[in-house]
């Protein structure tokens, strides 16, 4: 995955971003509002942490039956996503506050969803926002070799049981981050001094990754082993719940704006250079859904808006249902594709048929 060879076209007759960034700074200075978060997002912010770490108090601390540590197990993983999607996801963008002492906080929180700040910020501001649906380049398209997101990718027989499987493999996602993609990760990135701004110092970054680890892990289950009655083996499951829960809402969401029949898998030519630019080729790889709906647009943290995220990833999340219209408008205007589907149902559907097909033999669909 070589991202030095890899680069945009810088022809834009139509001046599609000079004229979508005007009208998008347009729009905040008329409404003189800023680009980032405001009360709604720290209500939102309240709300996510509640969810997220109440139960865990809340099991600790009362010696529950076991079905109610269920119940709020299941409660943790949701609020779990939800403060991986609203909270952690706009602060390192930059995006939570014009604050940078305050996005750090922010961002920082994914060290309590078993997550790397450096690492996401590599492999999500860095490989995926420039690298949108590009084979061996975005590392939100590999899956290993179990599943296939890509037609680039390679095929095997049991690909075409993958939107049966696919699934159960989800919810496998910050269970893997607490346990080995961490350090898998911080290996690669280092070895290829990739940073998101200032690359970090190795050992600095080492430390911290090991030393993380052991707070989360003591928090989550050495501390539920010592002040609760109770099997460690209950504690490990119910850590692995959680995890699960957050798991298949965060890659079901993410999948539903690249994986899909309408997000395109562009590949460079042999000079390594994409036939659109970036902010084109934005439009081309990603899709919006559900953004009608209310509940969807308030817990995805606007990860339902992909088309305005990827274009604007450092403006928080809580404007983009009113730059949508703006984004969608000059799109038409100019002749480029502005991809939707009105419903998360739609998307979802979209999605495993899209791993079907996927899952095909490519032999014998060109014979």
């Amino acid at each position: 995955m070589d991202t030095e060879t890899i680069r945009f076209s810088r022809k834009d007759s139509t001046q599609f971003f000079k004229t979508l960034n005007k009208r998008v700074n347009e729009y905040f200075k008329v409404n003189r509002l800023k680009k980032t978060g405001n009360w709604k997002l720290h209500l939102k912010t309240a709300v996510m942490f509640t969810l997220f770490l109440a139960p865990y108090f809340l099991i600790l601390t009362l010696g529950l039956p076991n079905w109610a540590n269920l119940l709020l197990t299941i409660v943790m993983g949701v609020g779990m996503a939800g403060v991986g999607m609203n909270v952690m996801h706009d602060g390192n963008h930059g995006a939570y506050s014009n604050k940078n002492w305050v996005n750090k906080i922010m961002g920082g929180s994914i060290y309590i969803l078993a997550g790397n700040v450096y690492n996401w910020q590599v492999q999500h501001n860095v490989l995926h926002h420039t690298y949108t649906n590009i084979h061996n380049h975005d590392e939100d398209l590999e899956a290993g070799r179990i599943l296939r997101f890509s037609k680039h990718a390679e095929w095997h027989k049991y690909h075409k049981f993958q939107h049966y499987y696919s699934l159960l493999l989800y919810g496998l996602l910050t269970f893997n981050w607490a346990i080995t993609t961490d350090f898998q990760q911080m290996y690669r990135y280092t070895k290829r001094n990739l940073a998101y701004g200032k690359m970090p110092k190795p050992f600095f970054n080492w430390s911290r990754l090991v030393v993380t680890k052991i707070i989360y892990l003591t928090i989550w289950i050495v501390l539920p082993m010592i002040f609760m009655d109770i099997a460690w083996w209950k504690i490990l499951l119910g850590f692995f719940i959680m995890h699960y829960v957050a798991g298949v809402i965060l890659s079901v969401v993410f999948q539903l704006a690249h994986v899909v029949d309408e997000a395109e898998t562009p590949l460079p030519d042999e000079q390594g250079t994409m036939k659109n630019t970036w902010a084109i080729h934005q439009l081309a790889t990603t899709v919006n859904f559900g953004t009608g709906n209310r509940l969807v647009n308030w817990f995805t943290g606007g990860l339902n808006h992909q088309v305005e995220h990827h274009i604007f990833p450092n403006i928080s999340h809580i404007h983009y249902t009113k730059i949508a219209k703006i984004v969608k408008q000059t799109a038409k205007e100019f002749n480029l594709p502005y991809h939707e589907y009105k419903t998360t149902r739609k998307a979802i559907i979209s999605h495993f048929k899209h791993l079907k097909e996927l899952g095909k033999n490519p032999a014998l669909q060109y014979q």
